[in-house]
């Protein structure tokens, strides 16, 4: 999955009525916020490059609109609840299992049901806004992208710090290697020294050494 840029956040807005869907898509774009709006939660999935059956088209992507054609990335996704076909519940259980897990998820009811907006906040959803939704929920959103954003900063300097480390690792055991490698040398010459001059002496006092019949003198 790709980044935004750093000017905007990309958000898609999933809601079957047309008023509530352009009421969430004028706040999100109020608050400087790239809006793709849907109106099912099979058109959001597509959006993402997946089935209803949850099969992955185009894993860890950019992600290519139906409507504009226009590659993406996705940063948050805000949905009804109440929709046919598939609710806001269900697309959000669908995400969650997905590769794309770990992007915030949203939802808004115009019904307020504790069990519901426990069981999605249960679910993986950030938050739950009743609607009609004000300026003030939309201003909550930027905090769930920016701690995402961050959580990949950290990953990824992480990873980083890693990659240094051993690099860090091999050259110390290079400079380790060089720094031997002349003093086992050096050993080495050393005793081949010692092995040429025991050689020279055995050699010596074989040939001075008097015979008689074939057998040394001692």
């Amino acid at each position: 999955m790709g980044l935004a840029t750093e000017s905007k956040f990309h958000v898609l807005a999933v809601d079957d009525s047309i008023i509530d869907r352009k009421l969430i898509e004028r706040l999100l774009k109020t608050s400087s916020f790239q809006v793709t709006a849907v109106d099912s939660g099979s058109k959001a999935l597509e959006f993402l490059g997946l089935h209803e059956d949850d099969e992955q088209i185009s894993p860890n992507k950019a992600f290519t609109s139906p409507i504009n054609q226009q590659e993406m990335a996705v940063n948050l996704i805000i949905t009804d609840y109440c929709m046919p076909g598939m609710t806001g519940y269900d697309l959000l259980k669908k995400i969650k299992e997905s590769s794309f897990r770990d992007i915030p998820v949203v939802i808004m009811s115009s019904e307020n049901v504790p069990s519901r907006i426990n069981r999605c906040l249960e679910e993986g959803a950030e938050e739950f806004f009743l609607k009609p939704v004000r300026l003030s929920d939309v201003h909550k959103l930027k905090p769930h992208m920016l701690k995402r954003k961050n959580k990949d900063g950290e990953k990824l300097e992480s990873e980083t710090d890693e990659e240094q480390a051993l690099e860090s690792l091999e050259v110390i055991q290079s400079l380790q290697q060089e720094a031997v490698a002349p003093q086992i040398q050096a050993i080495g010459n050393s005793n081949k020294r010692k092995a040429l001059e025991l050689d020279e002496v055995l050699s010596q006092d074989h040939r001075t050494r008097p015979r008689c019949s074939g057998l040394t003198v001692i």
